[in-house]
Formats: C-alpha cells, structure tokens, sequence
C-alpha cells in the first residue's frame, strides 16, 4: 500500500512539474512577442462594398402616395431606375472632412498604391500627408514606420521586401514605390 502511495506522490511531483516548466517555456516566448494593433481605417463612414452589406430591398410596387406638400427627409436616397449604373454601383466616396489639425479638404487628395504585397492609401496634402490605411495582401506581414517629415509602409514575405514611402520634406508630397 505505501509502495503504490510513493508512485502516486512520484508521478503527481513530476506531473506537476513537467506542466510547470511547460508553462513557464511558452510564457516566456509569448511574453517577449508583441503584436501590433490593426492600422486600416476605412474611408468613408458607411461601407461601400463588403462580404456582410447587404442590398437595400426594392421598394414595394405600391408604395403610398405622399401629399403633395410634402418632401422626402434630407437623407432618404433619390429614386434611380432599377439596372441604372447609379443603381447598380455604389456612390463615389465623399471628399474627407476637415481634419482638427487644421488640414481642411482644400486641395487634399486620397490615393490608393497597389502593390505586390498588399495597399497602402494616403490622404496626400500640400504640405505634408497622412496614412489612411494599409493592407497586406494574403500571406505578407506589415511594419509602418512615421516620421515628421516620411511614412515607410513596407511588405514581407519569404525574404521578399516591398516598400512604399511618402516623403514631404521641402517639397509635395511624393509617393515612390520600391519592388525588386
């Protein structure tokens, strides 16, 4: 009896420690990893096209007649013809808002860089320019690097290096993209 208690005690000691070092070998890597916060940002407030968005129902064949007096609410969307280009493709996105910074919308351009690795949008003005977002492609991985004066958005895969930079210093922004 005392002999199969000391196995019992023997095999719970080294249990209990095999789960200890386990334990304290994967906290240690994971701890040491850090993990970036996602950078999209989409562009416009509403989603223009996505797998979850859903289409508007079409409207019912006998809709009531409003009196004349009356107006649509300022936010109700004009009618447009069913298989109209309007209907069947979605706005334009909106020119973005004044930022607090002071950066308004005068002259300010969103553009899009498509590369290898993945997207990269910038909200280029006069003077200096903002990443929007950046997006890997499937597979690639992602590191942003900002600067006051560049944004270096660059792309890695199987020892494969895309970069997109924006510089402004001294002059308009410019946007070069480098692909071996």
């Amino acid at each position: 009896m005392r002999r199969g208690l000391a196995h019992a005690g023997a095999w719970t000691l080294a249990t209990g420690a095999a789960v200890t070092l386990s334990w304290w070998g994967v906290h240690t890597v994971m701890s040491g990893t850090a993990y970036d916060p996602p950078l999209a940002v989409p562009l416009a407030a509403q989603p223009l096209s996505s797998s979850t968005h859903r289409a508007e129902p079409p409207p019912d064949p006998t809709p009531e007649q409003p009196s004349p007096s009356a107006s649509p609410p300022p936010s109700a969307p004009s009618p447009s013809a069913p298989g109209s280009p309007s209907a069947a493709r979605p706005p334009a996105a909106p020119a973005p808002a004044p930022q607090p910074n002071g950066k308004g919308s005068g002259g300010e351009s969103v553009k899009s860089y498509a590369v290898s690795g993945g997207r990269v949008v910038f909200d280029l003005h006069p003077s200096t320019a903002d990443l929007v977002s950046a997006t890997p492609a499937a597979g690639w991985r992602m590191q942003v690097w900002k600067q006051p004066s560049w944004i270096r958005v660059t792309f890695t895969r199987d020892g494969r290096e895309v970069s997109v930079f924006c510089t402004w210093h001294d002059h308009p922004p410019l946007v070069e993209i480098v692909d071996p």
